[in-house]
């Protein structure tokens, strides 16, 4: 029921824009941590990680032990972003000119934006909304399953750590270490589930050439989902980017002969990821009634 309740104000609702927000607040409470604990080193990095995640979660505890199921339903419904995902991915691929969609797509991606074409903005949009279908859909599903709606507040956590401080930059190489590695570690397994089932509502099942693809990719979870993806909606994904000025070399993804992402080829990606993501909530509602 929790679980179920949770899905559906996501659905109707979807997230909350407030500075109210938990993942705003857990944000904020982040920042001002690490505004009198940063220095550059991995130890100190270590001793902030623990110490920002504990005590919001010694306080959700506290609240789920004292409320029940009600502050439950909120924890999970807070832990998913399934709508906004796609409000955002629509939003560029929508744009009625080529600055629109560059305007549209720098609020989703960190790559550089100025010299985008309409498909490039496309493919990030599409790279973007099948990375994020694992981290905001699958994985807190599955911690959800796990752990129970702790675990899905636990995961959102580890998950916001790793989007402030998991960068190879010259600030957070040695300081977010922890934060990127324990993400990694969080991440391993849904970014794996969301790739199959991908293949599974999609048109190809070839599993060792998504992972002999995956394999070239930066993150040793995301490469996982964008391969499944390209290959389950016959599109070209990946290709070099551009990063603070740099380029970041990378093999373009899919079948040799895969469509450009066109207007058609982006759409039927969208239906994909849209039913990989109702298989994946239909499972987890089915294993919470069994268990």
């Amino acid at each position: 029921m929790t679980l179920m309740m949770a899905l559906l104000l996501e659905w109707v609702i979807g997230d909350p824009k407030s500075n109210l927000h938990p993942v705003a607040l857990f944000g904020r409470w982040t920042l001002w941590c690490e505004s009198f604990l940063y220095t550059g080193t991995r130890q100190r990095g270590v001793m902030t990680y623990l110490y920002v995640i504990t005590i919001p979660f010694a306080l959700l505890w506290f609240l789920h032990t004292l409320i029940g199921w009600p502050f439950d339903v909120l924890l999970v419904w807070a832990s998913i972003g399934w709508k906004s995902l796609f409000e955002h991915v629509q939003a560029v691929l929508a744009s009625a000119s080529v600055s629109e969609a560059r305007d549209t797509i720098s609020n989703i991606v960190s790559r550089d934006t100025a010299e985008m074409n309409e498909e490039d903005a496309r493919r990030a949009a599409l790279e973007s909304l099948a990375e994020n279908a694992s981290d905001a859909v699958i994985a807190p599903l599955l911690w959800f399953i796990l752990l129970g709606p702790l675990g899905a507040a636990l995961y959102r956590m580890v998950n916001t750590l790793d989007a402030m401080w998991g960068y190879r930059n010259e600030r957070y190489h040695a300081f977010g270490f922890c934060a990127a590695k324990v993400d990694d570690v969080a991440n391993w397994l849904p970014a794996r589930i969301a790739a199959r089932l991908m293949l599974l509502v999609g048109r190809s099942t070839d599993w060792a050439t998504i992972r002999e693809q995956a394999a070239t990719h930066a993150s040793p979870n995301a490469g996982w989902p964008e391969v499944a993806l390209a290959y389950a909606a016959d599109v070209k994904l990946g290709g070099s980017v551009k990063r603070e000025g740099m380029v970041d070399e990378r093999p373009f993804y899919g079948e040799s002969d895969a469509r450009d992402v066109n207007a058609a080829a982006a759409f039927d990606a969208l239906l994909i990821v849209r039913n990989s993501l109702l298989l994946a909530a239909a499972a987890t509602l089915v294993i919470s009634f069994v268990f």
